[in-house]
Formats: C-alpha cells, structure tokens, sequence
C-alpha cells in the first residue's frame, strides 16, 4: 500500500495516472503506472516485468518515488510512433479518438519492438488497420492482408 500522505495530493488534484521511480541497491527503475484507491488504500501494480527488471523478489524493501504524469498519454511515446502520427493526419486524428486505455496499450505494444524499423512498421500497420475501421486491439496489431 501507498501511504496516505503520498497519495493523497495526486488524488485531490485529479490525477489517477503517476510517473514513478523505484530504487532497489544499485538499480533504478523509470515507470508510468495508475494509482488507485480502493476501500481507503491507495495502490499501484508493480507487475513480475518490473519486479524481474530492478531484481527484487515480493519480500525485498525497496523505494519509489511518485511524480505528476504530465505526459500526453500517460507513457512516455517512442518517437517513432510519433513520427508516423505526425506523418498520418488521417490515422492521427483516428487515434485521438480512441479511449485513453486503448492508445497506452497500442504505444506499449509499440515499445515492446527493439529496433527502430520494427517500431515504424508496427506503428504504420496500426494506423492503416486505424484507417480501414478496425478497432479490435488483437486485430488492430496485425498486419493488414
């Protein structure tokens, strides 16, 4: 659980979604995460992909820090994504329209690519599926046939 004292100014100043920092020994660890607050505790998921990137197991202590998320999306955007939004009005303007949950799990689909290349095509894909009218997130990420 988060401390009340901490959680408490995000939420009184309407902000559900927190950049997060979290130190455990000699690693640091840079995230985006939503904080919620359930039945008077406030909480976030800190999921096994960030427990295994710091190296920590659940009965490890280790620091976060919150800050105020003033990203556009709640996560931070690969540039190449980007680019192709600012190269696809159409499919930009496509995307805008989608739920706030919808376009964060397209952009972490999207950073999940190592390579720059991988980014660009994935993304290409994505606002093409965007522009024939798929909105189906299993469907959206293939690749049109």
């Amino acid at each position: 659980n988060i401390p009340n004292a901490v959680g408490d100014p995000f939420r009184e100043a309407g902000h559900k979604r927190v950049r997060i920092t979290a130190y455990f020994q000699d690693k640091i660890l840079h995230f985006h995460g939503a904080l919620h607050y359930r039945n008077g505790d406030y909480i976030i998921s800190f999921g096994k992909r960030y427990q295994k990137e710091l190296g920590i197991f659940p009965s490890d202590f280790f620091e976060l820090q919150f800050f105020e998320d003033q990203s556009k999306y709640g996560v931070d955007m690969p540039e190449e994504f980007q680019a192709v939004l600012d190269s696809d009005l159409e499919g930009a303007a496509i995307f805008e329209q989608l739920t706030a949950g919808k376009k964060r799990s397209l952009i972490y689909y999207i950073t999940r690519f190592k390579t720059a290349q991988s980014r660009i095509d994935k993304s290409i894909n994505i606002l093409e599926n965007l522009k024939h009218g798929i909105r189906d997130p299993k469907t959206l990420i293939r690749p049109i046939k």
